[in-house]
């Protein structure tokens, strides 16, 4: 058995969000997922892949029962097929608080209660997942469990932490072991806003940085993109943090830090994608996607033309995702102005529509249709689609010439 460990080492994923998982989890849903943001397909492609692959691979994401029992779009099942009766069900474990069995999304409106939850996810899978499943190797996503690298290092296990976005949470040590982590082993491994002294001392009024000590703590990071983390570290970007920035330097420095894209998964293929009306390839790709297009115009209520400009927008329009101001800055503008050509504007919604807000009082409420839909971004130029976005995200490595 310690033979086999060594050739297969046993990896804990820790998510706060995932497409897709496989069902049979007792007398919840037959699949679970919690889907937010790009996390959650990066999330499940990767364990589907290393699944694939026979690696002893296992998940710990929060019990998102309320999430769990909503149908899903029928797209969704392209990625539940993958992995689906698989992944066995112990490899499963999900993180028990009543703080996240009931929410409607994965992200609340308040950032306070987000970091309460974040707390809640993590305090189970220090106190309860970790030491029941005994990995080799954790790998964290994000500032939700950016806290767990400080643990796996005090107790020498390997942690990969990857960064997704910049955004971050901060909470008084105090706060954090009223909510059930004893940090008083490791808090010399997490990283505060001032600079610590004492425990006494920074327990009750130096705040930590989630994301500041997932990067500080962990073995290894990784960033979307290897551009991107370059542009970080050499201050290119306004929106990052100072300390941020800092951990992230130090990390390349210590040649301990890496970008990597985010893989299509592979089950995007317009070949055999089940979910389309036609199906396409290099030969008849013009036709087909123009047949595509009426269909996709007729499920939303929007007007059929071959001509219209259609654009999507792969996320909710919520403040929690990326870049939404920047749409939302130019949207009524873009709207008069291509209006004659019958523009279409297609983005995600969940039941409340966040993004209706933005329409409200344009006068062009009745011709602009929202609905919820599905689509990973990084898997459209599979379908010949063209990618518009910001220079953030390392967007730029995922475009090319092909002239």
């Amino acid at each position: 058995m310690k033979a086999a460990r060594i050739t297969n080492p046993r990896v804990l994923m820790v998510t706060p969000e995932t497409t897709y998982l496989p069902r049979g989890m007792g007398k919840i849903a037959d699949y679970l997922s919690a889907k937010a943001g790009g996390l959650a397909d990066v999330s499940a492609a990767l364990i589907a892949a290393l699944f694939e692959q026979g690696a002893d691979i296992h998940v710990a994401i929060p019990d998102y029962r309320a999430l769990f029992n909503i149908g899903l779009p029928p797209p969704l099942q392209r990625g539940i097929n993958t992995i689906r009766n698989r992944l066995p069900e112990e490899r499963m474990h999900l993180a028990q608080d009543r703080s996240f069995f009931y929410l409607n999304k994965v992200y609340t409106d308040y950032r306070w209660e987000n970091t309460m939850i974040a707390i809640a996810f993590q305090r189970e899978v220090i106190n309860n997942i970790i030491p029941a499943v005994q990995p080799d190797l954790i790998h964290c996503h994000d500032w939700m469990t950016g806290l767990i690298p400080a643990m796996a290092r005090h107790v020498g296990i390997p942690c990969l932490f990857t960064v997704h976005n910049i955004h971050t949470a901060k909470s008084a040590l105090s706060a954090i072991e009223d909510h059930g982590i004893d940090s008083a082993e490791f808090w010399q491994n997490l990283y505060f806003e001032w600079m610590p002294t004492t425990y006494e001392e920074i327990r009750d009024f130096y705040p930590v940085d989630f994301l500041a000590s997932g990067i500080f703590a962990a073995h290894f990071v990784n960033t979307v993109s290897q551009t991107f983390l370059m542009e970080v570290v050499r201050g290119r970007h306004q929106f990052v943090p100072p300390h941020i920035r800092q951990e992230l330097a130090n990390k390349v420095e210590a040649g301990c830090a890496a970008g990597i894209l985010n893989a299509p998964d592979p089950s995007f293929n317009p070949f055999r994608d089940p979910y389309i009306g036609f199906k396409f390839g290099p030969q008849n790709h013009a036709v087909e996607k123009r047949a595509n297009k009426r269909i996709f115009q007729k499920q939303l209520g929007l007007i059929q033309d071959d001509k219209a400009p259609l654009f999507f927008w792969p996320s909710r329009l919520d403040p929690m995702q990326k870049g939404c101001q920047l749409l939302a800055e130019i949207l009524y503008e873009v709207i008069s102005k291509y209006w004659s050509q019958h523009l279409q504007i297609v983005f995600e919604a969940d039941s409340r529509i966040p993004g209706e807000s933005l329409l409200s009082g344009s006068g062009h409420e009745s011709d602009f249709r929202v609905r919820a839909r599905y689509l990973t971004s990084t898997g459209n130029r599979r379908y010949g689609t063209l990618w518009r976005g910001t220079y953030r995200d390392g967007a730029q490595m995922r475009v090319f010439s092909v002239w």
